[in-house]
């Protein structure tokens, strides 16, 4: 038995990636539509996880030539089912939600960077710099507190109004 070919190995497999590719884009689509918003938000970790699988299902499926169509299209709805029970049960159970999500973590506050977050977390001054600018101010210490959020964003507040909950809540503060 020799080298499979490298450009071409006949009509056949050209065929059936034509075929297949449309189908499972399509059924992709469908998938993610059906299974809610959630599916296509901002990605935490869990979220980025079953993109990347969703990702390798629908690859195999459209030039894995032993991955039949019925059989990658029930891996890829199997996928988008158990993201959307796992974010339905998250939803509804805290202790689950902070199993597969992390928490929103404090990184200034009251204008202070907060450096053993900053470390646990790693990342640099340079990003929450960023960060503040790209909020409109110069400077860190016009904040009121910049928080990674869960999907990996920063959100940079102003000071809290007299009445709003501490910014430790539910925040790890430093």
């Amino acid at each position: 038995m020799g080298d499979p070919p490298i450009f071409f190995d006949g009509w056949a497999p050209v065929v059936r990636t034509a075929i297949l590719t449309p189908i499972g884009y399509v059924a992709l689509i469908v998938f993610l539509r059906a299974s809610g918003k959630r599916a296509i938000a901002q990605m935490n970790v869990f979220d980025w996880i079953v993109t990347v699988a969703l990702g390798s299902a629908l690859a195999a499926l459209i030039v894995t030539p032993n991955v039949a169509l019925v059989q990658g299209l029930l891996g890829i709805g199997g996928l988008i089912l158990l993201q959307y029970l796992v974010s339905l049960a998250t939803s509804r159970w805290e202790r689950l939600r902070t199993i597969v999500t992390a928490e929103p973590v404090l990184l200034v506050r009251e204008g202070r960077m907060l450096r053993d977050a900053m470390r646990r977390e790693r990342i640099a001054e340079s990003e929450i710099l960023q960060a503040v600018r790209q909020s409109g101010r110069s400077r860190v210490e016009d904040v009121g507190a910049v928080v990674l959020e869960t999907n990996g964003t920063f959100s940079v507040l102003d000071d809290a109004a007299p009445d709003a909950p501490p910014f430790e809540e539910p925040m790890r503060p430093d």
